[in-house]
């Protein structure tokens, strides 16, 4: 079955969204990816509530995201992804507790790859993983929204 696709013109800029029967496949920065449609362009119930829920997420009104999610990706990804949902609105894990968390304690740099390829970013809250020592580490989104969304998390508005 083919995904149906929308853009959403978010503060964050263009986000690609897409869905298959009725579960989100992908969120991503537009500019960012190079993506490959295979679907078609529709606005579905389903994409209209992950924009109406990541818009209060941006106003800090939502801190659970409901919607059905099937990210698309290796068994180890899918876990990552997995164990990323685990973590608490406002906390971080590090890449190693990640890795622990998949029963897999020394894939730290595999997890962080996961992390980058992470096809619903800010939903699958890769944003909240962060180096051993504290640090902030990679982002896809660059370290400036990395910080921006956990200090929004923390309670601070979140500024475009």
């Amino acid at each position: 079955m083919k995904k149906s696709y929308f853009i959403y013109n978010s503060p964050l800029g263009e986000l690609l969204i897409a869905e298959r029967r009725g579960e989100v496949t992908d969120l991503r920065v537009l500019s960012r990816v190079e993506p490959t449609f295979n679907g078609v362009f529709e606005e579905t119930p389903i994409l209209k509530e992950t924009i109406t829920q990541f818009k209060s997420y941006l106003e800090g009104k939502l801190q659970t995201f409901t919607i059905p999610l099937n990210p698309e990706g290796t068994p180890f990804q899918v876990a990552v992804w997995r164990a990323l949902l685990d973590i608490p609105y406002g906390e971080t894990r590090s890449y190693k507790e990640i890795a622990i968390a998949v029963d897999n304690p020394l894939a730290c740099r595999a997890v962080g790859t996961a992390n980058h390829n992470n096809p619903i970013s800010f939903i699958i809250p890769c944003h909240r993983v962060i180096a051993s020592g504290g640090k902030l580490g990679g982002y896809g989104g660059g370290l400036d929204l990395k910080q921006r969304l956990l200090d929004l998390e923390q309670g601070k508005p979140f500024t475009e």
